[in-house]
């Protein structure tokens, strides 16, 4: 269970670059939620997850995973227990290590290290099942560099590494964003089936409102460092993509009115 309490965020505070990119935050994700997280440029998704990941401390507010207060925890630490996939394909793997020596790092993540054989072949017939689902081929090309593979390749392998020890939390960032339509469904696919298989308690930023649609359990959609919406379970089935562009223009109609024309807009209709 994730428990967010009112987390703050500002970047080049007391400059003429000051940004609040989180404002206040609170979000509760309970064992086994599959939460959807939309919204514009810089209305802080990205930076919300960034903040669990631990790729900053936050100002304010306090993080909890599973009851411990990971808050002044680094990024190292958590990455015992939070499995990430990122935008870039590229990311999150070392390009000139094997595919073998890349799930070799993923499964011992965490774990005391000695010496011996780095990669004994029991382990390495375990790589083989591992990779055989994809149905990519690559179960007999364990001994090449990941850095060859093609982006699809190399994200449905690096969504292995982030769940081979079943985290406690999955973080998603846009992690088919940068995919052509045809392998980005493959790795949604692949995506809801790691899910679905172990339970994982998930997190997943996406610009894809049909993908927040079709997938999970819950949708939060931010706005300005805020969570705007929130909806949950029937609510969340009911949604059609049409009703969250709806939203989306009510947010920037908000935006658009001056502050001042809302205050008289209000004190007229009370």
């Amino acid at each position: 269970m994730l428990l967010i309490e009112n987390i703050r965020k500002t970047f080049n505070a007391g400059t003429v670059n000051e940004v609040k990119a989180l404002q206040g935050v609170s979000l509760r994700i309970d064992n086994g939620d599959f939460v959807c997280v939309l919204g514009t440029n810089g209305s802080g998704k990205s930076t919300m997850l960034n903040a669990v990941a631990g790729t900053f401390l936050v100002d304010e507010g306090t993080i909890l995973l599973d009851g411990i207060d990971i808050t002044k925890w680094g990024e190292h630490k958590r990455a015992r227990y939070i499995g990430r996939v990122f935008q870039n394909p590229f990311s999150g793997t070392a390009p000139n290590m094997s595919i073998q020596e890349n799930l070799a790092l993923a499964v011992k993540r965490g774990k005391k290290r000695g010496l011996g054989w780095g990669l004994p072949r029991t382990l390495t017939q375990d790589f083989r099942k591992m990779v055989k689902p994809l149905q990519m081929g690559l179960e007999e090309r364990l001994e090449n560099p990941i850095g060859k593979l093609s982006g699809g390749q190399r994200q449905a392998l690096t969504l292995l590494m982030a769940t081979a020890l079943k985290p406690n939390l999955l973080l998603l960032d846009e992690h088919t964003a940068a995919l052509d339509p045809k392998t980005a469904a493959k790795v949604i696919d692949l995506t809801q089936k790691v899910i679905s298989k172990d339970h994982l308690t998930t997190l997943m930023v996406t610009h894809s409102m049909q993908q927040a649609v079709n997938l999970g359990n819950r949708i939060i959609m931010m706005h300005h460092g805020k969570i705007a919406y929130d909806f949950k379970d029937d609510d969340k089935k009911r949604l059609k993509v049409n009703d969250l562009l709806t939203l989306f223009d009510e947010l920037r109609q908000k935006d658009s009115i001056d502050p001042a024309v809302a205050v008289l807009l209000e004190s007229y209709y009370i």
